[in-house]
């Protein structure tokens, strides 16, 4: 038996799952991990914590996972409080939620793509119809003309990416603002690489107490370096989370996701410790990809987007060939790379080298 033999919904006929190859390479700078292991002192607290709850696995988890929340609520900050926060295994966990509560059958989304790619899955996979809205050549967005989308269009959720991947584009808040007062229904912006953001960059948490209609999502998984925890979260105004409690499976954090994250957010300064180090490899990597005369897209992520490729596969194949994997996000001449280690940037650039003719990067 095959999948083409399988009952499975029209609408779903013909997909690809998500995701990234996983190859074992020695340079692995693909799916925006934070390079950095999790310090000892860290490690020894999550296991003192994991530790204490194992005893009581017999029973179910906190449902409401309140103290995580209440601890979320203090490192987001901007006034909010448990009540405005929720959390799930990985922002896209909390991405499908809201889609289940205000999506579904006969309702649509809309994002500026290339964005990212799990928003036209989740919405897939819920019965979502989704729409694309328009992004600039540069790959902004043009705050007037996502309005006019937004009115054109009239969906019941509008997802924004700041920054967005795969692109590392931020928005303003002048984009966030002109979408909400266009919009009827929710507008969703997805921060999961927030922390990474250029100084001046603005945050949409800023906004969330002028519109009930706004929801900011974020993750664990990057900054924190807790990608294998599965932990993301949301704020939003407290009505958001009474409505996500009606389709929340039963108990779906788990009592070691819990205790870890908690463990983790008592030592955020140790391990927000690594992201000036990841911006400076970014930024480091930004000018050395224009030194070489390559198409390169500002970031305020912990990756690059860079293009002026041509056959960006070839030149994918001949940088694995070196032994470092990037991520080839399907737009035509442009690759994406994670920014890590400094022993690793030289590897990506060495690499890179490598894989390019030495003129005429656009016949690559």
């Amino acid at each position: 038996m095959t999948l083409a033999d399988l009952p499975i919904r029209d609408e779903l006929k013909g997909s690809e799952p998500y995701g990234a190859p996983q190859l074992d390479v020695p340079v692995a700078l693909n799916t925006n991990e934070n390079s950095y292991p999790v310090p000892d002192a860290v490690v020894e607290a999550i296991v003192a914590a994991v530790r204490a709850e194992a005893a009581g696995l017999n029973r179910y988890p906190d449902r409401e996972a309140t103290a995580l929340r209440e601890e979320l609520a203090r490192y987001v900050g901007h006034g909010l409080t448990v009540h405005n926060l929720w959390a799930a295994n990985g922002s896209n966990e909390v991405l499908q939620q809201l889609l289940q509560v205000f999506g579904g059958p006969g309702r649509t989304a809309l994002g500026f793509t290339p964005a990212y790619s799990m928003h036209p899955i989740l919405s897939l996979g819920t019965g979502t119809a989704w729409i694309d809205g328009r992004r600039n050549a540069d790959f902004s967005v043009d705050a007037e003309q996502a309005a006019a989308d937004v009115r054109k269009h009239d969906p019941d959720i509008v997802f924004l990416c700041s920054p967005n991947n795969p692109t590392g584009t931020a928005l303003g808040l002048d984009v966030v603002e002109a979408v909400l007062d266009a919009a009827r229904g929710m507008v969703v912006v997805d921060e999961a690489y927030a922390e990474f953001r250029r100084e001046g960059t603005p945050s949409a948490l800023t906004l969330l107490r002028a519109s009930h209609r706004l929801v900011v999502t974020r993750t664990m998984s990057k900054a924190f370096a807790l990608a294998g925890a599965r932990l993301g979260y949301l704020a939003a105004d407290p009505a958001v989370i009474d409505a996500i409690r009606l389709v929340r499976l039963p108990y779906h954090l788990s009592s070691i996701t819990q205790a870890t994250a908690r463990a983790a957010l008592a030592h955020t300064d140790v391990l927000l410790a690594t992201v000036e180090a990841i911006k400076e490899q970014r930024d480091r990597i930004v000018s050395s990809l224009r030194e070489r005369g390559l198409d390169v897209v500002p970031s305020d992520a912990n990756f690059v987007m860079f293009g002026g490729l041509g056959d960006q596969k070839a030149v994918w194949q001949r940088v694995l060939d070196q032994g470092v994997l990037i991520r080839d996000v399907g737009l035509p001449g442009y690759l994406r790379v994670t920014a890590g280690t400094p022993d690793e940037t030289d590897a990506f650039l060495a690499a890179l080298d490598a894989a390019l003719p030495s003129k005429g990067h656009e016949t690559a």
